[in-house]
């Protein structure tokens, strides 16, 4: 019996009955199975072998239909750009899959809060594209788009959407991209598909709208403060890291607390006054970036010469996530794993060379031990309580503008979007 994806069936088998939404086959599907996807979203394959029936139960719900729906214009505006995830795509259940939203009233169908308080008055999509296939070059366009609505005198602010693996990466590049910046710029993701009762994107993007109409302006991610459906936090773009591979409140600010917490009804809660507010000045767009910059971790045993490596690649920097206060092997017991030779080879042929500490909360110090005294007396950079990925993406965006070991060294530690505390709240600590 030829069934079409999309349709709903029932799947009798040796080890029980299932029900679900049959799926397409693809490039890569096991002939030997079918897949189906069960009522909570979640995907199961059967082997052909066990299924003793298999028969069509609702086809009607192959196609689904959205509401014919309008933002009222006299809310005020905001845009939104959509550069892939499932927090701005929907299911298609005649295939199966899923795609983007590309227009505002497709978003008001699954959402329809969001027409309550809030214009969503253009939505771009300059790519669509998983997290992790992203680089620099994405950043940047994603800062072009948001750079020419935020100059837009209509909008009042703006929403990223973009999957989350990735997305404190995007979050600092455009908050070292976006210099100036006047209004509230909100990225948002999804940690589970719009087919799951659990579906935190719905939340995420009301959360996100409410922002982008506050005084804030900075770079934040607004996603799930717990992981219960009461509110969101925002944290700052340039201290706030994903910490979780699957909770709903994965990200988690660092070093500092969250700017704000945001109900769905649209309360705010200040909790980090040390921000930008909402001007009238002009964003200025700074997209340089020196894309041979590598982000390299330390360990037991590791191998210093993977800096020969990346010198012989033609990279321009290099940002160390060491251990503790900021640290890598320099003791002559075992000389080949020793990092200072190699490090004053790579620094002597223009190398840029920084320090955090992949402990990520507290800071680098190089007084404590000998072994940040030699390292820095070789010429490392320590880099405060910068965070390794935000640290990454700003070496990036310095070697841009100046491949000058000094005046790198004076731009990295400038602090420009905040990605600096000269102290921090022992309370802020896993927050």
């Amino acid at each position: 019996m030829k069934i079409n994806p999309g349709i709903k069936v029932q799947v009798k088998t040796s080890k029980g009955t299932f029900e679900g939404v049959l799926m397409p086959r693809t490039e890569l599907s096991d002939k030997d199975h079918i897949v189906i996807k069960l009522s909570n979203g979640y995907n199961i394959g059967i082997s052909k072998d066990d299924i003793k029936e298999l028969k069509e139960i609702a086809e009607k719900e192959k196609i689904r239909h959205l509401k014919k729906v309008k933002f009222d214009s006299s809310k005020p505006a905001i845009s939104l750009v959509s550069t892939g995830g499932t927090i701005t795509s929907k299911v298609d259940y005649k295939t199966g899959g899923v795609f983007p939203y590309t227009k505002p009233g497709e978003l008001l169908a699954d959402v329809p809060e969001l027409g309550n308080f809030v214009n969503i008055k253009h939505i771009h999509s300059p790519f669509q594209l998983l997290s992790e296939d992203m680089s620099s070059e994405e950043w940047a366009k994603i800062a072009e788009q948001v750079y020419k609505d935020l100059n837009s005198k209509d909008i009042e602010g703006v929403i990223v959407t973009h999957g989350t693996d990735t997305l404190h990466y995007t979050a600092a590049a455009l908050s070292f991209m976006l210099r100036n910046l006047n209004k509230p710029v909100a990225l948002i993701g999804a940690q589970r598909s719009s087919d799951r009762g659990s579906f935190d994107g719905a939340m995420n993007l009301v959360c996100g709208a409410h922002y982008a109409l506050s005084d804030i302006a900075e770079v934040a991610i607004v996603m799930h403060g717990s992981t219960e459906d009461k509110y969101c936090i925002a944290n700052r773009g340039t201290k706030v890291r994903k910490m979780h591979s699957s909770r709903r409140d994965t990200f988690r600010p660092i070093n500092e607390f969250p700017l704000a917490k945001i109900w769905p009804d649209g309360n705010i809660i200040i909790e980090n006054s040390n921000h930008n507010t909402r001007s009238d000045s002009k964003v200025e767009l700074d997209t340089k970036f020196e894309e041979k910059v590598a982000l390299v971790y330390s360990y037991p045993g590791s191998n210093p010469k993977v800096l020969e490596y990346y010198l012989e690649q033609g990279y321009k920097g290099v940002i160390l996530a060491g251990t503790g206060f900021g640290h890598v092997s320099t003791q002559p017991l075992h000389k080949k794993f020793s990092w200072i030779p190699v490090i004053k080879n790579a620094i002597n042929k223009g190398m840029f060379i920084g320090m955090t500490t992949q402990t990520l909360y507290g800071k680098t110090d190089p007084c404590v031990y000998s072994a940040g005294r030699l390292l820095m007396d070789a010429g490392v950079v320590y880099l405060k309580d910068l965070l390794p990925e935000t640290a990454y993406v700003k070496l990036g965006w310095v070697l841009g503008h100046t491949k000058n070991l000094e005046n790198a060294r004076e731009m990295m530690l400038t602090n420009y979007a905040n990605e600096f505390n000269e102290r921090i709240d022992p309370k802020t600590f896993l927050y």
